[in-house]
């Protein structure tokens, strides 16, 4: 089945990339991987990855001119996923290794993980999803199922409305936010096998 519409993968050298890429062409969608601001403001549906440093990430959305394509695609009503880093970037601010402005379309911070006795940070491997809200890209997932993280740092909304799910570590946490066109993950739907392919169709169907 052929990606109704442009679907677009933003590179702003943060990402591995062609994992995404290729869990959509598992599914039978098509995508481009780009760099180029044009590009990404062309786009029927936008993907925007990332792992990293937060500073690092908005520093080259910013000086790459990829941030308001990708600020003017989220406010035009067109389809958008974001992936780890990619959900952080839409918060207000961050406080990883200092203070720093994100692009202020989701109000809300992103923080670290409390030191607990125990406790590994960052969080990586598999744990579960509580589903709260269910986005269209969580249609076909059952509640519970599994998922892939690697991350030391969580968004905290301030309109807890748009949280879609939540995992325990070892307090809850959001997990995966949705709100209007907007469908983000902290975890890898990439990496999280047939659960995360499931998400990956949902949005890539809209």
């Amino acid at each position: 089945m052929a990606t109704t519409g442009r679907l677009i993968i933003v590179d702003y050298g943060m990402a591995n990339l062609r994992s995404v890429q290729k869990a959509f062409e598992k599914l039978g969608h098509s995508s481009e991987i780009t760099g180029d601001p044009n590009l990404v403001g062309e786009a029927d549906k936008l993907v925007l990855p990332g792992v990293g440093a937060f500073r690092d990430a908005i520093a080259k959305l910013n000086q790459t001119g990829l941030a308001e394509p990708i600020c003017d695609h989220i406010r035009a009503g067109k389809p958008f996923l974001g992936i780890c880093l990619g959900l952080q970037l839409l918060f207000t601010k961050s406080y990883e290794d200092g203070e720093y402005a994100g692009l202020d379309l989701i109000p809300g911070e992103v923080v670290r993980f409390q030191a607990v006795p125990s406790l590994k940070v960052p969080h990586m491997g598999w744990n579960q999803l509580h589903i709260k809200r269910r986005a269209p890209a969580l249609s076909d997932v059952p509640d519970g199922s599994s998922v892939y993280f690697v991350h030391s740092y969580y968004v905290v909304p301030k309109d807890t409305g748009v949280i879609a799910a939540e995992t325990d570590y070892p307090t809850p946490f959001t997990s995966a936010i949705w709100r209007d066109n907007i469908f983000a993950t902290q975890f890898h739907p990439e990496k999280s096998q047939a659960v995360g392919l499931s998400m990956l169709k949902g949005f890539a169907d809209t």
